[in-house]
Parts: C-alpha cells; structure tokens; sequence
C-alpha cells in the first residue's frame, strides 16, 4: 500500500509518501510544495493544486492521509484551511480515498503521547522509517508522521 500524507499550509504543505508492504516501510519522498507569499492568494492555491497534481500522477498513491486543522486564533487560520480545501478537492479528483487525523492523535499513534514534541516525533519517524538521517524539513517529518498514522490506524 502506497500513502501520501500531507500537512497541509498555504506558504508550506508538508508532503511525504510511503511503501507499506509486509512488515516494510519505506520512504519514496519527502518534502514540502512552498508558494510565493507575494502571490495573490488565490494565485497560490492553484499552485497547491498543481504541484500536488505532479506528486500524485509520479506516485499514484493508494490512500492519502491529511492533517485535520486545529482552529485557533490567527491571522492565517482561514487562508490555510482554503489551502486544504483545496488539497482535499485535488484528492477527490484522483479518486484518491483520504482519511483524516487531528494532531493529537498522530503524536499519540507515534509517541504513544499525544503532548508529544517536535523532536520525539522526527525522532519516531526516523526510527519507524529506519532512516539514517531525520527528514527535513519539519513539514516534510509532519507529513510522514501522518502517512504512518494512516497505516496504523487503518
């Protein structure tokens, strides 16, 4: 099985892909699709869409599995929950079937905690991926932590 998991942003969507097969992970890709903060916005949710377009037709992933927004108060909360509407529509067009997690419940499937740290969870990811050095950067790390969650919790 083939996952794509994604952090999703409007400057940065965090994008990591795994092979699952037997008691096999492996890591195909990792890294993140940035757009141009002097872009229009809507200028930069085509270029969400494009970019991941480009990832999903090289890889042709199974299953995705995208972040679930956590509201808080910020000036960007509306501009990156557009930007996963619109990662969540470019999966659907591929038919792509997409589960969602909250970030708790990623940290708590990886950690064990769900108050885990940023350094426990590139550390889990390293360690379930058997890589020698941890993925950069931290939102590549995010959206591989979300591809594992995805294969443990289905």
């Amino acid at each position: 099985m083939r996952i794509l998991g994604i952090d999703p942003g409007l400057a940065r969507v965090g994008y990591g892909l795994i092979d699952f097969y037997e008691d096999k992970k492996i890591m195909l890709d990792c890294g993140i699709i940035s757009t141009d903060k002097s872009k229009r916005e809507e200028d930069r949710m085509v270029e969400i869409s494009k970019d991941l377009r480009v990832l999903i037709r090289k890889w042709k992933p199974n299953l995705s599995s995208v972040e679930k927004f956590f509201f808080y108060r910020s000036s960007t909360t509306i501009s990156v929950v557009q930007a996963r509407g619109v990662i969540m529509m470019t999966l659907a067009r591929f038919k792509i079937p997409i589960v969602e997690y909250p970030p708790m419940q990623i940290k708590l499937t990886l950690t064990g905690s769900g108050r885990a740290e940023k350094k426990e969870m590139i550390d889990s990811v390293t360690r379930e991926l058997s890589l020698t050095n941890p993925p950069k950067p931290d939102d590549a790390a995010d959206a591989l932590a979300i591809a594992i969650t995805a294969y443990y919790q289905r």
